[in-house]
């Protein structure tokens, strides 16, 4: 009798619970709100340990107190299960034997240091505190040393006598004499030389020890099998004759600091990966070229740099993330293609193969000895997840769920592939996004989004920001014109000395394709894009005036101003000739010399520090659209590089001056 009381007790509970949980369960999926991008969780980076056995790997969340991106350090079992919190940081490295993970994290004297922890303790060992950020981390195969890449300043000083300081005397801090090419500055315009090297640092602390020296910038760290050289890659900057980057590969001795050169050409050859056996390398480069854009090209040679051959020569797309084959077979790649990302595999004899298929974009970061991959997917629905896989069946398998929470309670807007023809009968590859509960009956603004680069790719990837503008009840479209990457050499070339040019006609071209499908109000249009996107986005206002209201985001808008103020200094491919020789194609590629064409209202948005576009680019736009009379406002964020979305707070103002500019034009 008692038993049959509780029993009916329990269905009581069980029914309560049920009526509760069915408004719940019926409840229809809200629209994503801007402010849920607080909430988004990104993941990047797993390790698998070399056992097999844990993952740990690195996830990004917004601190809305203080205003910025922390990172954070989980570590999980291969399978997904006990997910937990392991430190605070980011890029981690397992030791060899895989009881210890070194990673970088905020530390003391300020600055991001090296830190070491016990896969099996709590606590971590903060092993290095340098001036300089290390980074590209590597454990040497003993496991008692730790490697990586730091910045060395470089101060010149010139042999002058100044007079005597009278006591107490408070003179300005002496300048800074800038002799190279080459030179840094930060994001309030501090100028600083300086190059980057290779450091050793026993794993368990102490001293730091630089092993390369000189007036170069050496970059990655590749240990040979053996422990008793790191291979690297060395970039050389021509400053009499600045037409071309030349890169090499070298290898220095750990002990005595002497160096030795693989490769020789004229010409990029980066990226070095050593054989497990240490008798070859992989790495990655071509010829040298006067070409804007050309694809990477896969080679091996033997140790002691001979025999360089190409391998993979099927494939017209850049390798990234070399693996050797466990055997010395060949080596695992990853590759952009049409949108996508996937793995392959090249043999050293035979013709490359696709590992995994699928529209989706696949980073691998990590292949243990015995052949299971660990990687980041995302795809259109699905922000960054950890998944899983083994190289003999290519069978994908995602551990992670984090943002399942928020994306259960939202309604996404779907997505819709576009291939269309363009001037010169190129095809062009694009996407749209249509609002939730989307209706073909009605007619819908259209926003026109714009990468940078402009050799770049948007991808098939899950992009918060243009589901949030289909949220709000815009056709998103977002195309790879020609210039973009992930089509190979010729299509990223097609604007070589051509910049803006037919570009513009595959963007307008996109328009037209969507507008045909028969649900958009073409006197709502509108357009933004930032960098390389900026500067379309102000060419196109200059030509056409279909779009109703326009942002432009850091962008260059006179190339003559622009070069000598720009902190980076491939520019001059852009052009055949430079602009003391000739100022003719700067000119006429510059979106400032059509303002007078403009009649679109044409916001302008730009970091206060900017220093890639720098916000003059703005200004002179700004300048010339206030004196012509056309609608126009100048943001200028602060506590911002390029781009402007450094801190939250600014990712979400800029999506709010944008709809309000819409908004406030809208016809």
């Amino acid at each position: 009798m008692k038993r049959a009381i509780i029993t009916f007790a329990q269905s009581i509970v069980l029914l309560l619970l049920l009526s509760l949980a069915l408004p719940l369960m019926s409840q229809e999926r809200g629209k994503l709100q801007l402010d849920h991008f607080y909430d988004m969780i990104s993941m990047s980076g797993p390790r698998i340990s070399p056992d097999g056995s844990e993952i740990v790997y690195t996830r990004g969340w917004v601190d809305k107190v203080n205003d910025r991106r922390r990172n954070e350090l989980y570590i999980m079992n291969a399978d997904g299960s006990r997910n937990r919190l392991f430190a605070t940081g980011s890029s981690p490295v397992w030791s060899p034997d895989g009881s210890r993970i070194a990673y970088t994290s905020q530390g003391e004297p300020s600055g991001s240091q090296i830190f070491v922890r016990y896969r099996d303790l709590e606590g971590s060992t903060q092993i290095t505190r340098v001036e300089r950020s290390p980074s590209n981390i590597r454990w040497s195969p003993c496991g008692n040393y730790l490697a990586f890449n730091m910045m060395v300043p470089h101060r010149e000083s010139w042999p002058i006598q100044m007079p005597s300081r009278p006591d107490g005397a408070r003179w300005t801090e002496a300048p800074r004499i800038i002799t190279s090419l080459v030179y840094r500055r930060d994001r309030v315009g501090f100028v600083e030389q300086g190059y980057t090297h290779i450091f050793v640092v026993p794993a368990d602390g102490g001293a730091v020890r630089q092993i390369t020296s000189g007036n170069w910038n050496h970059s990655g760290v590749e240990w040979t099998p053996d422990g008793s050289e790191i291979l690297f890659t060395s970039l050389r900057v021509e400053d009499a004759e600045y037409a071309y980057r030349e890169s090499e590969i070298y290898a220095v001795n750990v002990q005595t600091s002497d160096i030795r050169q693989l490769t020789s050409r004229k010409g990029i050859d980066r990226s070095p990966v050593v054989s497990p056996d240490g008798r070859m390398v992989a790495y990655v480069g071509y010829d040298w070229t006067d070409d804007t854009y050309i694809e990477n090209k896969l080679y091996v040679m033997n140790m002691d740099g001979s025999n360089p051959r190409e391998i993979a020569t099927g494939l017209d797309r850049s390798p990234s993330g070399l693996v050797w084959a466990a055997d010395n077979s060949g080596i695992y790649f990853s590759a952009s293609y049409n949108g996508t990302r996937n793995f392959w595999f090249a043999p050293l004899r035979g013709s490359e193969r696709q590992i995994t298929a699928g529209n989706h974009m696949l980073t691998v970061s990590d292949v243990n000895r015995n052949g299971m991959a660990a990687a980041v997917l995302t795809s259109y629905h699905q922000p960054a997840e950890i998944v899983t896989f083994r190289l003999d069946d290519a069978e994908l398998k995602q551990i992670t769920d984090v943002n399942r929470a928020l994306l259960d309670r939202v309604k996404l807007g779907e997505v819709e592939e576009l291939w269309y023809k363009s001037t010169d009968d190129l095809d062009v590859h694009g996407w749209i996004i249509k609002p939730p509960d989307f209706d073909s009956s009605r007619k819908y603004p259209l926003i026109l989004v714009i990468h940078g680069g402009p050799h770049a790719m948007y991808n098939v990837g899950f992009n918060f920001t243009w589901q949030h503008h289909a949220a709000e009840g815009y056709v998103v479209l977002y195309t790879n014109p020609r210039g973009s990457s992930g089509y190979g050499s010729a299509f990223g070339n097609a604007i070589k000395n051509a910049y803006p040019g037919k570009d513009y006609d595959d963007l307008i071209n996109g328009v037209d394709e969507v507008i045909k499908m028969g649900f958009i109000d073409e006197d709502n249009m509108f357009v933004y894009g930032g960098s390389g996107g900026g500067v379309l986005t102000s060419w196109i206002v200059g030509h056409t005036d279909r779009f109703a209201a326009a942002s432009v985001n850091f962008p260059v808008t006179n190339w003559l101003s622009f070069v000598g103020t720009t902190d980076g200094v491939s520019w001059y491919r852009n052009f055949r000739e430079f602009p003391w020789d000739d100022p003719t194609e700067h000119l006429e590629r510059s979106p400032l010399m059509y303002v007078g064409n403009v009649t679109t209202p044409t916001l302008l948005m730009c970091g206060e520090n900017d220093l890639r576009t720098p916000i003059a680019q703005t200004e002179e736009y700004y300048q010339a659209l206030k004196m012509l009379r056309v609608p126009t406002a100048m943001i200028r964020f602060n506590d911002e590089f390029h781009g402007t979305g450094t801190r939250p707070s600014n990712y979400i103002r800029t999506q709010l001056y944008l709809y309000h500019w819409f908004n406030k034009y809208s016809r």
